[in-house]
């Protein structure tokens, strides 16, 4: 099966080079013109260098995969895209998109007969080796339909992907995974911490972790990950507290919000990730200021 495949950085790179090692064609196309020409010197695949030249590159009915930022980017490459593209052809979505936006551009271009599928993708670097999980919405025989994509992308043809609904529950779905995520996270990096600083015990952080990955009932990948970032330097001295999130944290919380469903954990695992990008919290000194305009508490001063 011919596919293209529109944003080469790390995730879509890997995929190409995964689709390629399965025996898929793969057009790509990046705003790096140097990265499309390396990734077609170095493992087969067909450099486009623009969207007009992968689509002339495609046998109909054609299919793209998008692996672009989420929002404005996306919107222009499937706007231009719908110019391009006849009826049958397919449009997926594998980036972090909006689940809303999904529908509403799926509506937009079913006039035109053009197949719209969202696949929320997990696995990041580790894609390549291990495989992706692909969080699939879309009509049905359409997904069946690209099921030789699906199954070379998933860790195994039977595992790790499958629709989870029409238009929109991928990404909603992995929405929510990232949610959890955020949770997940959050706990590991707190119980840590609350080891880290037992000093009388000199508690070597990532034997512990270690331990914990075999048998215990919090293993899990991103204990692996921990472990291997603990491997190479336990005080992390090298690493500024200093955490970013790319917004689908917030969409979760804010879905929480609509739905009237309680969720304290990932809102605050939220919450914490802006605490750590402050240098110095205004609502910190207001707090102390308080406590010493009523209690008089002592409050530390800046020299």
């Amino acid at each position: 099966m011919d596919i293209a495949i529109i944003g080469l950085g790390k995730m879509g790179g890997n995929m190409a080079q995964r689709l390629l090692r399965g025996g898929q064609r793969v057009v790509g196309l990046d705003q790096s013109a140097e990265l499309t020409r390396r990734l077609a010197a170095e493992h087969g695949l067909t450099p486009a260098f623009s969207l007009q030249e992968a689509v002339a590159a495609l046998p109909a009915p054609r299919l793209f995969w998008l692996m672009v930022p989420a929002g404005a980017a996306t919107q222009a490459v499937v706007d231009e895209l719908a110019g391009l593209l006849s009826a049958g052809d397919v449009i997926i979505d594998g980036g972090n998109t909006y689940y809303k936006d999904d529908i509403r551009r799926a509506a937009a271009l079913q006039p035109r007969g053009i197949h719209y599928v969202d696949v929320g993708t997990s696995g990041g670097v580790w894609g390549l080796s291990e495989g992706y999980s692909l969080m699939i919405g879309g009509e049905t025989q359409v997904v069946e339909s690209l099921r030789p994509i699906f199954e070379t992308l998933a860790p195994s043809p039977q595992t790790g992907w499958g629709r989870v609904g029409p238009v929109g529950a991928g990404h909603f779905v992995k929405m929510i995974h990232n949610g959890i995520e955020y949770g997940l996270m959050q706990a590991y990096a707190e119980g840590f911490e609350i080891l880290h600083a037992k000093q009388d015990f000199k508690l070597d952080l990532e034997q512990v972790a270690q331990i914990w990955r075999h048998g215990s009932v919090v293993r899990s990948w991103l204990l692996d990950l921990t472990a291997d970032a603990l491997s190479k330097d336990q005080e992390l001295s090298a690493i500024q507290g200093w955490v970013a999130d790319s917004g689908e944290g917030r969409w979760t919380v804010a879905e929480a919000v609509d739905l009237d469903v309680p969720a304290p954990i990932i809102t605050l695992s939220l919450q914490q990730r802006f605490i750590s990008r402050q240098s110095e919290s205004y609502a910190a000194k207001l707090l102390a200021a308080m406590r010493n305009e009523f209690g008089g508490h002592a409050v530390k001063t800046k020299s």
